[in-house]
């Protein structure tokens, strides 16, 4: 399976990697994008299987990126890791389609539990 890493922080992008393979998804091919505008383009190139994004990010922020998504009929699995917690934000994921928001900092269970129902 394919999954595309989205924030604007490269240490955050590497961290999130890590946690993948320590929650046990390591055996994934994982990507990168270091904003929305650059997410959009890797998903209407590479078509990956799950996008996990930052929400608040230059050029593009990640709702953003979901909401255009979806306007164009692109209906890939995403989620957010964010320090986004409110019932609000939650509400507003949600509603786009985002399939679970994962709050920093986590954990290897917390990607576990949001990871495991979409890629078994």
């Amino acid at each position: 399976m394919k999954i595309l890493i989205v924030d604007d922080s490269k240490a955050m992008r590497m961290i999130v990697r890590r946690t993948l393979r320590q929650a046990g998804f390591g055996g994934h091919d994982v990507s990168e994008a270091s904003n929305g505008r650059e997410a959009l383009e890797a998903i209407r190139g590479e078509a990956p299987d799950l996008v996990l994004s930052d929400w608040n990010m230059p050029e593009m922020t990640g709702i953003e990126l979901l909401d255009t998504l979806r306007a164009s009929g692109i209906h890939v699995n995403f989620g957010f890791v964010t320090t986004e917690r409110t019932t609000e934000m939650r509400d507003r994921a949600a509603s786009s389609g985002a399939k679970f928001l994962i709050v920093k900092p986590f954990t290897p269970e917390d990607f576990q539990a949001a990871l495991t129902p979409l890629l078994g």
